[in-house]
C-alpha cells in the first residue's frame, strides 16, 4: 500500500480541493493510505462540508503554519519548520510517507524538499519534469524552472533522470532522449548546450541528439532536455497558446448563427480535442534527483488536476524512480568519468548550504 503526504494547506486553493482529490483517488484505488497535513480542525471542517469519511484510508497530520504562495523559499526553509509543506515532507524522510504531493509554493517547496530529503549521489540538483501531450501520447521535458542556469553536467544528469523515468512510468525500453536546441545541425547552440551534446553522446541513454521546439510535440523524441530558463519559458509559452487557441475558437464559434450551429456540429470532435490536450491530465511535475517522491501540483488546478498529481505520487512510488535513478548513476560515479558527471562533494555541499 503507498502511503502519500498531502500538503493540505498549498495551492490557491487548499483543503477545498486537496480532500475532494484524495477522496476521488482513494475511491478508484483501496491499496492507497492518505495522510492529509495541515490545520486539523480546517480540515476536518471542510471534509464534513464536502461528506467525505476520513475514518477509512485517511490520517490527519496537524501542521500549525502555512507557507504562502509568494513566501521566500529561504524563509520558509528557516521560519516555517512546522508548516503543512514541511511537515509533509519530513513524512518521507523518516519513512512514515513514501511521497508527498503539493500545491504550494514552488520555490519553498524545491528549497524545503532539497533541503529535508537531499539528492541523490551524483546529483547536483534536482529537476522539476513534467509530461506535455504529443502525437504519440506525450513527452517528459526537464527541466522545467528549478534550475535557471545549468552546466552541461548538470544537463547529463537531466537527461539520465529523465530517461529513468519515462522508463519507469512508460514502460518504455530505451526511451529517446533528445537535447534542445535552435538547430539540429552540430555548429548550433551555445557553448553550454555544445558541451552537453558532447556528454550526451556517451550517456546510458537513447540519446538522439539534437531536437527544436516543435519536435517536443511530435514522437520523435520522449525526453527532452533543457536547462530551467527555457523549459519554464517553453512551458508557459505552450500554455498561452493553449489559451489563446482556446479563446479564439469560442469567439468565431460565437460569431453568428451558422457559427453556432457548426459549432453544435462540431462539438464530439472539439470535446474530443480538449480531453487529449486537457492540462488536468498532465498535471503534477516530478521533482527528479531527490533521495524521496515529491510531486509539485499547479497552484490553480481542480479535483481531477490535482487527483492526477496523486496518482503520478503513486505511479512514482510503485516503479521506484529514484531508486532506478540511484543504479543508473551508480556505475557513472565509479568510472572515470566522474569529474564531468558530477561535481565534487565540497561544491555540492556548499550548494546545499546556499539553498
Amino acid at each position: 500500500m503507498a502511503t502519500i503526504a498531502l500538503d493540505a494547506m498549498g495551492g490557491d486553493f487548499g483543503p477545498e480541493v486537496v480532500i475532494p482529490a484524495a477522496a476521488h483517488v482513494v475511491k478508484n484505488s483501496s491499496d492507497i493510505n492518505i495522510i492529509l497535513v495541515g490545520d486539523e480542525a480546517r480540515l476536518r471542517e471542510c471534509a464534513k462540508t464536502h461528506n467525505i469519511d476520513l475514518d477509512k484510508h485517511f490520517e490527519i497530520q496537524h501542521a500549525s503554519q502555512i507557507v504562502e504562495m509568494h513566501e521566500d523559499p529561504r524563509h520558509a526553509v528557516r521560519k516555517k519548520k512546522d508548516s503543512s509543506m514541511r511537515v509533509a515532507i519530513d513524512m518521507v524522510k523518516t519513512g512514515r510517507a513514501q511521497a508527498v504531493v503539493s500545491a504550494g509554493n514552488t520555490g519553498a517547496l524545491m528549497a524545503t524538499a532539497k533541503f529535508v530529503l537531499k539528492t541523490l549521489p551524483g546529483i547536483d540538483r534536482p529537476a522539476i519534469c513534467t509530461t506535455i501531450p504529443s502525437y504519440g501520447g506525450h513527452t517528459h521535458m526537464l527541466d522545467l524552472g528549478a534550475n535557471v542556469d545549468s552546466s552541461a553536467e548538470q544537463l547529463f544528469q537531466f537527461a539520465v533522470m529523465g530517461s529513468v523515468l519515462a522508463e519507469a512510468i512508460d514502460s518504455t525500453h530505451a526511451p529517446k532522449v533528445g537535447l534542445l536546441n535552435i538547430g539540429t545541425e552540430d555548429g548550433k547552440g551555445n557553448a553550454q548546450v555544445k558541451s552537453a551534446n558532447e556528454l550526451l553522446k556517451h550517456g546510458p541513454f537513447n540519446y538522439i541528439g539534437y531536437v527544436e521546439g516543435d519536435d517536443i510535440y511530435s514522437d520523435r523524441v520522449d525526453v527532452v532536455v533543457c536547462d530551467g530558463f527555457v523549459g519554464n519559458i517553453s512551458l508557459k509559452t505552450m500554455e498561452g497558446v493553449a489559451k489563446m487557441i482556446s479563446t479564439m475558437m469560442r469567439e468565431e464559434f460565437s460569431r453568428s448563427i451558422l457559427s453556432k450551429l457548426a459549432g453544435l456540429v462540431a462539438y464530439p470532435v472539439l470535446s474530443r480535442f480538449k480531453k487529449r490536450v486537457d492540462p488536468r491530465r498532465y498535471n503534477g511535475a516530478s521533482m527528479l534527483g531527490l533521495t524521496g517522491i515529491v510531486i509539485k501540483s499547479h497552484g490553480g488546478t481542480d479535483v481531477l488536476g490535482y487527483a492526477n498529481a496523486i496518482e503520478i505520487a503513486v505511479l512514482e512510488v510503485e516503479k521506484f524512480v529514484p531508486d532506478h535513478i540511484r543504479e543508473c548513476m551508480e556505475p557513472l560515479l565509479n568510472s572515470n568519468s566522474e569529474d564531468t558527471v558530477t561535481k565534487t562533494e565540497k561544491e555540492k555541499a556548499n550548494m546545499e548550504a546556499e539553498a
